[in-house]
């Protein structure tokens, strides 16, 4: 017991002496005086083993506390010091428990998003649990992909991790590195195995025409063209980036990879991509109204149709 907690018990114990002391004096016959003071001491007694109770420290807190240790060692990169800790088995027992404020986490999670590599490998060496999930449904790969920490992704990916992620988050690492433009991630990613044409999960009645918008239509909006060579290369569908059927079928007007590109001015390259990798031209009714960019991509498109024409 620490110095601190022994100074509580002990005052805890004199304010029930004290508090027994005043019901005697307080009471009108020796005989009661020594019934009531006898009636309160064990009451305190009780009191003080109550005390003693919760002053041991519970398994979780246990837990808690060497986890939070393991996190510290990550969070300062303390390869050493975090191998040191793995070798007692008190710790490695911790080793998948979350501890921190706001968000806990797992030491594995921390060093994924920190991109701290080799204390990344020496948790996975102990046996930390790849795919743990945090509160938000992020895997550690997923935090590692949003940090741009490639060897850590990498290192994740071999060691087995889902390179889609958490089913349960409405995100994805391949929707991530595309909307941030990563291709070395996403090479990565689509090299494991990852969904081509995932998309953002949302509820049935939430569905809309953003919905089905995958990796590829990503790409295109925040302009980033070898991403979307890459996607293409790998087999991604040029012209919905969806394959749900349900989900296009409860869309009115779902739009196409083409109709994307035209609507937020992409260059002709990402039109010619598409039609080389069999974009169909004609899919569906092209709609060019004010929003519609009129440039070298749209006359492309347009020219494509006329050789199309029987």
């Amino acid at each position: 017991m620490t110095e601190y907690s022994s100074l509580f018990v002990l005052g805890c114990i004199n304010s029930s002496l004290c508090h027994c002391r005043w019901k005697a004096s307080d009471s009108l016959s020796p005989g009661v005086n020594i019934m009531v003071l006898g009636q309160a001491v064990n009451m305190s007694l009780m009191d003080i083993s109550k005390i003693f109770s919760l002053l041991q420290p519970k398994e979780e807190d246990e837990d808690n506390e060497q986890s939070q240790a393991l996190n510290n060692a990550v969070s300062s990169d303390n390869v050493t010091l975090l191998s040191e800790l793995l070798s007692q088995e008190s710790y490695r027992r911790s080793i998948n428990a979350r501890s921190g404020w706001g968000v806990p986490v797992t030491p594995l999670r921390t060093a994924a998003a920190l991109g701290h590599l080799r204390c990344l490998e020496l948790l996975l060496e102990h046996g930390a649990e790849i795919d743990s999930l945090d509160v938000k449904a992020q895997t550690p790969l997923f935090t590692a992909v949003s940090g741009k920490h490639l060897d850590c992704v990498v290192a994740l990916l071999k060691a087995g991790a889902d390179p889609n992620g958490s089913q349960y988050n409405n995100c994805s690492p391949v929707l991530t590195a595309a909307r941030e433009g990563d291709v070395d991630v996403l090479r990565e990613l689509l090299r494991f195995g990852a969904e081509l044409d995932v998309r953002s999960k949302v509820p049935e009645w939430a569905s809309s025409s953003t919905a089905c918008r995958g990796p590829l239509y990503i790409s295109a909006v925040y302009g980033h063209l070898d991403g979307f060579k890459l996607l293409l290369l790998h087999g991604a569908n040029p012209n919905y980036n969806c394959t749900d059927e349900k989900m296009l079928a409860r869309i009115k007007q779902p739009k196409t990879v083409l109709e994307v590109c035209l609507r937020y001015g992409c260059g002709v390259e990402y039109i010619q991509l598409l039609i080389d990798f069999g974009a169909d031209v004609y899919l569906p009714t092209l709609i060019i109204d004010k929003t519609t960019k009129q440039n070298e991509a749209l006359d492309l498109l347009l020219k494509e149709r006329d050789l199309g024409k029987p």
